[in-house]
Parts: structure tokens; sequence; C-alpha cells
């Protein structure tokens, strides 16, 4: 006796495989504003007849939650800075990568396919990134404000800025410039240390007019409050932003150094299309992309040599922290108006 199987169940099971199907041809991307623009996300879905989803960050917190949220599954390509990758990898959230399967990173500029020279994107002897785009954290300041340009990141304290100086909110970098400005090693505060640094940080949220998320608020506020200085956190691209907008800005890199980051591109873990991944990186390292980001948001791109001029020799390049989860802590009480007890720092 032949059995047949219902039209509901033939129905249902098509719909599931068409439904599997669609999702294994969407892409999720999780990046920082500006390197997935809807026209760079349409030209890359029609080339390869998919879609593309990116959801953008403003905070290596708000990335490191969105993506530790369900250990890599809900994020197919992530953007991040080289520290965010050590730290990534070494928690099983990325898979290693084959850049001789990612065909662009051949016009990448030799420091930038030395991965050896890069930091922390090969942990345990394999490479989990692929750089993109890079900047130092310089400081913005109104040439109408300053006689002379400030030449120190002590400028952020000087009380005749009060009210007038915008600072980023992240706990990272900002224990790391308090321990800088205080002729510390930005990554690796010890314990006898953590209680002058957080004390400086105190001193540094009386001084400032707020912390910032996006490189948009702080362009609207530099422009609304009258500010006098900046620390860009998002680099070149914020200083081009504010010049757009037509307002005399200078950059400075000061004599302490200036933290800088890489930005690169990593495979998440819970990918479900690695082939489609790799794609994409390969995508933005195409030429007119990566030119596209360099004139759009005035970063500067792995593919060609800045024409600034940046000096090397005063560039810190990120590197993990000695405690994020304690500067994490620490931050969120210090810009809350909460002075953390001293046996908590």
């Amino acid at each position: 006796m032949s059995y047949r199987c219902p039209l509901w169940v033939v129905l249902l099971s098509l719909l599931v495989s068409m439904q599997v199907k669609a999702d294994e041809q969407t892409l999720r991307v999780l990046a920082w504003p500006g390197y997935a623009d809807s026209d760079i996300v349409a030209a890359f879905e029609k080339r390869h007849n998919v879609k593309v989803e990116v959801t953008l960050v403003g905070s290596d917190e708000v990335l490191r939650s969105k993506l530790t949220e369900n250990q890599g599954g809900d994020f197919d390509v992530i953007a991040a800075n080289t520290a965010e990758v050590h730290n990534y990898a070494e928690q099983g959230l990325l898979q290693p990568l084959r850049p001789e399967r990612i065909a662009n990173t051949s016009r990448q500029l030799m420091r930038f396919r030395d991965y050896s020279r890069v930091p922390d994107i090969v942990v345990g002897g394999q490479i989990y990134a692929i750089p993109y785009v890079w900047s130092d954290m310089g400081l913005i300041y109104d040439r109408k404000q300053f006689s002379q340009p400030p030449d120190s990141i002590t400028s952020m304290w000087d009380p005749k800025y009060q009210g007038r100086v915008l600072a980023f909110n992240t706990s990272n970098h900002n224990f790391s410039l308090a321990s800088l400005s205080l002729g510390g090693d930005p990554f690796r505060i010890s314990p006898a240390d953590f209680p002058r640094v957080s004390e400086q940080l105190i001193a540094l949220r009386r001084n400032v007019l707020t912390f910032y998320s996006l490189p948009e608020e702080a362009a609207e506020l530099f422009r609304t409050h009258n500010a006098a200085l900046l620390f860009a956190n998002y680099g070149r691209q914020q200083l081009k932003q504010l010049r757009d907008a037509g307002i005399d800005v200078g950059y400075v890199i000061p004599r302490e150094g200036a933290l800088a980051w890489i930005d690169c591109w990593a495979i998440s873990r819970g990918a479900r299309d690695t082939a489609l991944a790799n794609d994409w990186i390969n995508f933005m390292l195409e030429p007119e992309v990566s030119n596209v980001l360099s004139e759009r948001q005035g970063l500067s791109n792995t593919l060609q040599e800045p024409q600034d001029g940046s000096p090397s020799n005063l560039l810190i390049w990120l590197h993990p922290v000695e405690d994020d989860k304690r500067r994490t802590e620490l931050w969120q009480r210090i810009v809350s108006g909460e002075r953390p007890p001293l046996e908590q720092q």
C-alpha cells in the first residue's frame, strides 16, 4: 500500500526550504558608521544577488555586547579594531581567515599584508582579521579660541576650557588617555595606580561639556556649544566632518603621542556563509570602495599612503588592556557622577 504525503506537509517543507535559502543569502554585517554606506551595500547586493543587513555601533562596548550576546551567531562579518579582534579570537568568537582566498589583499600596502607587523590579529599562529582602515585619535581645536595649537593631551583638563571640551563616552580609551596624561602606560594600569587614574577621569568629567557617542553628535555639539577642544575618537573622520560644515578647526597629535587604531574585517564564528563573508571583505578592498571611504570619511585606507604625513613615531597603536571589566565598571560609576570606592579602584 503506497503512502501519499499530505499536501500541507509538502507546502510546509517548501516554505521551510525557501526560508532557509533566503537566510543563507543574507549577509549580516556589524560595523561602524561610514563603513557600509547604502550605495556601497547596494552595489554588493546587486553583484552577488544577496541581501545585506547592516547593524551600526558607536563604541567598542556596544560592539562587544552585540557580538557576544549569542556567541557570534547574530553576525557574519564584523569591523573591529585590532585590540578587540585579539580578545574576540581568544574568546572563540571569530574564525581564522585565509588571506589567499581574498584576492584584493594583494593590493594592500606591504605593511598591512605583513600580518606579523599588525598588532593583535595573529593569535595562536592563525590570522583572524584583514586590516581595512586606520587613523590616529588626535585633538581637534577651534582656531579662534587658541592663539597656539594645543600640544598636550592635558589640554582636555585645562580649567580655562571648562564646559567647552568634548570627550568620547568609552571606558578603555578614557582610562588609557588618563594614564597617558599622567605619564603612565595606557594599556597596563597597575592596581596601585588605578585610584590616581580614576581621580584623573573624575577631574575630566568635571571639565567636559559632555561625552559623545557618535561623530555626527560630536560635530553638532561642537557647532552649537562653541566648543574649544574635541578628543577625536573617530580620528580624521571627525576633522573632515567639522571642516565640511564650515568650522575653522585644526588638528594636532599631542606630544605624549596619540592613540591610534586599525579597524579590520573579521568573520564571526557564527557566520552562515563564510565564502560570502570573504566576498564582502574582498569587495571592501577594491580601490573604488576603499577610496570612497577615504573621500567621504577622511580616514586612511590600507591601499594608499596617507597624504597628511601622520608622525608615525607618535602613534600608539591600540592593544588589549589589563582588565576590560574593571575599566567598564569604574567608568560607569565615574560618568554617572558616582565616585568609585577606593577598594574598587
